[in-house]
């Protein structure tokens, strides 16, 4: 497997360019399964993730094209062969739950595997399934899959949902456009990723209102037709990429980058003494003065601190003065990059959903395993503010979310480097 290099080496400077956002465009590649017209994705990330999306449309009959190096994506689904989301894909992923809603509303039926991904926690699908119903949909749990179907086809209703999670609002607002009648979700989640899926919905000619609301209206259509949308920033890579002159010292500016995607995330920068400027290109990022400052963060829901910046931000508190307090109310185990970042010489203490790090003077390089996505990334970000030579292992977790880190590193003067396995 993969590793990467990281050599401490001091203050970046420069320009990164920020993909688009891969949360976004996995939710946006299934919504070709509501038209039979074609659908083309721009500003769309190079990872891994999408193209395991990309090999699960393909496996239901949908036509799937890759262009201009990846960054634009075109799909049709005028011929769908299958309705059966097979575990061998699924398991790869949890955004490969998405085809539920999609299939449901064309099709009236849909047979779909319980999703995989990160080991961060469970990812339960009992939220989609509820709202599913609620539009009269039957569901039922077999050997592992979820066996949908309706009859006459699925009806617009008032839901509210439990918990306001993504994947079940986006699940059950696809499948909304195409319900008979006006379908009111109530608690929905408010993410960026779900105002831009909305916005490429409406240009396929689907009737919504109060998207980045708790509450979201769908008046169903008959039919949807094709579009071409350009994907949001990716405003988690965003926040990472912030982070490197906020930890290293230096000014970056990330190309692409606007307030409104981060607002939570920099109000926290600007306590702990790290200035963010918003520019013609993106936002600007550099220490005020001298040492950062220890704040204490919880996560929450947007428009709340995001869990997916929670290990990076541990990286950093592991540097600052002071004592900082990180607690995690999104997913459970997500403390898994904690005892990597101690073997580099970090003080942190795990209880439950709450780490406690008292900041050091200087982190020491090491040999250290990334354990999921955000994890890998928060220990090169250590390594950049380290003593010495830190070599971070298993980064195929990064290729899932992350596109070019050495490359953009590189470009801000960060001594960085991808070692090839035998």
């Amino acid at each position: 497997m993969d590793s990467i290099l990281v050599t401490g080496n001091g203050p970046l400077s420069g320009q990164i360019p920020i993909a688009g956002a891969k949360n976004a465009c996995l939710t946006l590649m299934p919504a070709t399964l509501l038209s039979e017209e074609p659908l083309t994705l721009t500003n769309a990330p190079r990872l891994s993730d999408i193209k395991t999306m990309t090999a699960l449309l393909q496996s239901l009959g949908a036509e799937v094209s890759a262009l201009q190096d990846g960054q634009v994506i075109a799909m049709s689904s005028h011929n769908l062969t299958s309705h059966v989301a097979d575990y061998d894909i699924v398991r790869k992923m949890r955004a490969s739950n998405l085809v539920l809603g999609p299939l449901l509303a064309r099709f009236g039926q849909a047979v779909v595997s319980l999703p995989g991904g990160c080991a961060i926690g469970a990812r339960p699908m009992d939220l989609h399934v509820e709202g599913l119903e609620a539009l009269g949909a039957e569901i039922e749990l077999k050997d592992g899959y979820l066996h949908a179907k309706t009859s006459g086809g699925l009806k617009g209703a008032v839901h509210e949902m439990r918990f306001a999670s993504v994947g079940a609002t986006e699940n059950i607002v696809m499948a909304a456009t195409l319900a008979k009648g006006t379908t009111v979700l109530k608690n929905a989640a408010r993410e960026p990723e779900i105002v831009d899926l909305v916005e490429c919905l409406r240009k396929m000619g689907a009737q919504i209102s109060g998207e980045g609301s708790s509450t979201i209206e769908i008046q169903g259509v008959d039919r949807l037709h094709g579009a071409t949308h350009q994907v949001v920033t990716d405003r988690i890579e965003l926040g990472t990429y912030m982070l490197a002159p906020a930890i290293c010292g230096g000014e970056v500016e990330l190309l692409g980058g606007r307030m409104r995607l981060v607002e939570s995330f920099a109000a926290k920068l600007d306590a702990a003494g790290i200035s963010v400027t918003e520019t013609d290109k993106g936002l600007k990022v550099a220490r005020k003065n001298g040492r950062v400052t220890s704040v204490d963060v919880v996560t929450e829901p947007f428009p709340g601190f995001p869990t997916d910046l929670q290990a990076q931000m541990m990286a950093l508190m592991c540097t600052v003065e002071g004592v900082s307090v990180l607690e995690e109310r999104i997913f459970e185990n997500r403390f898994m990059h904690a005892p990597e970042l101690v073997r580099m010489g970090a003080n942190i203490e795990v209880h439950g959903g709450t780490a406690t790090v008292t900041g050091v003077e200087r982190l020491k390089g090491a040999r250290v395993m990334a354990t999921d996505l955000r994890a890998s990334v928060s220990l090169i970000l250590a390594g950049l503010a380290a003593e010495g030579e830190t070599t971070v292992s298993r980064v195929y977790h990064l290729d899932r979310g992350y596109e070019h880190v050495v490359r953009k590193l590189e470009g801000v003067g960060a001594k960085i480097e991808r070692i090839k396995s035998e």
